[in-house]
C-alpha cells in the first residue's frame, strides 16, 4: 500500500471524527436552548388545567356537603320540683318523638293554627299514627325528607337518642312528643335550621316548652276526655302547670350535634 494511500485514509477519519463532533455540539446547543425558551402551549395548556383542576378541588372543599347526620339527644326535664302544681308522680312520661325533616313551608304544629288529625291524636293518645301518614304524604310531596321516631321516655335519668339526616333542600326539623297524663298537652320544637351561612352546624341546644294542640277542653292533668269540635287552635299549655313566678318553665331540652 502507498504512502498516498494511508494519508487519504488518515485524513478522512478526521474528517469524519471533526464532523461527528460538530454534530453532537449542535445538538447540545439546541437542547439548552430549548430548555431556556417559554414553554410551548400544550404543556402551559396542560399545567393550567391542573392548576384549574386543583382550584376546583379546593372550591368543592370548602362547599357544604349534600347531606349531614345529625344525632338528638332529649332530656326531660318535667320534675315535681320544676313543676310542682298536681305533678302526676308516679305516671309522668313523655310518649314518643316523632318528627320529620323538611323545608320552609311546611308545618308541624304552629301556635294559633289548628291541629291536624295527627298531631291530636298525638297529643291525647301518645300515639304515632296517622300522624306517620301525614308525614309521609309530606315526603311523598317533597316538602319533607325524612321522618324519624323514637319509643317513649318513663324515666327521664334516660334520654331519648334519635339519628336524623338532613340534605340542601330538607335542612330544618320539627318534631313532637305528647306529654302524659294530659289531656292534649305535648311539647316539641318547630323548624330548627341546622344551616347556618351555607354550612352545617356543629350543634344546637334548645329548650323545649308544653304546648296545647287544641283537640281537648280538659284543663287539668287527669281531666275527662271532652273533644272540641270544632278544634282549637294550639297555644301555649296552662301556665299554672308550666310556669313559675311569671316565667314558662321548659319541660325538656334537645341536643342536636353533628356526626
Amino acid at each position: 500500500m502507498s504512502r498516498t494511500t494511508n494519508r487519504r485514509g488518515t485524513m478522512a477519519l478526521a474528517i469524519r471524527a471533526a464532523a461527528t463532533a460538530l454534530l453532537m455540539g449542535i445538538a447540545a446547543d439546541t437542547a439548552a436552548a430549548q430548555a431556556k425558551m417559554p414553554e410551548g402551549k400544550d404543556k402551559a395548556a396542560d399545567k393550567g388545567k391542573m392548576g384549574a383542576e386543583m382550584g376546583m378541588m379546593g372550591a368543592e372543599h370548602g362547599k357544604t356537603a349534600g347531606s349531614a347526620e345529625y344525632t338528638l339527644v332529649v332530656k326531660g326535664l318535667w320534675t315535681p320540683e320544676r313543676h310542682p302544681k298536681d305533678y302526676p308522680s308516679g305516671s309522668a312520661h313523655f310518649s314518643g318523638i316523632i318528627g320529620a325533616t323538611h323545608a320552609n313551608g311546611f308545618m308541624l304544629f304552629k301556635e294559633g293554627m289548628k291541629p291536624t288529625p295527627g298531631l291530636e291524636r298525638l297529643s291525647e293518645m301518645g300515639a304515632h299514627s296517622p300522624l306517620d301518614a301525614e308525614l309521609k304524604a309530606a315526603v311523598a310531596a317533597g316538602k319533607a325528607g325524612a321522618v324519624f321516631e323514637s319509643g317513649a321516655l318513663k324515666d327521664f335519668r334516660d334520654s331519648i337518642v334519635v339519628t336524623v339526616k338532613v340534605d340542601e333542600k330538607h335542612p330544618l326539623l320539627s318534631f313532637v312528643a305528647m306529654i302524659a297524663p294530659s289531656p292534649d298537652w305535648f311539647t316539641g320544637v318547630m323548624a330548627v335550621d341546622l344551616m347556618k351561612d351555607g354550612h352545617w352546624m356543629a350543634s344546637r341546644t334548645l329548650d323545649l316548652y308544653a304546648y296545647d294542640s287544641g283537640g281537648d277542653e280538659g284543663t287539668t292533668y287527669r281531666a275527662a276526655d271532652v273533644d272540641n269540635d270544632p278544634k282549637k287552635p294550639t297555644t301555649r299549655a296552662p301556665s299554672t302547670f308550666f310556669g313559675a313566678m311569671g316565667a314558662e318553665v321548659p319541660v325538656a331540652r334537645v341536643t342536636i350535634t353533628r356526626r
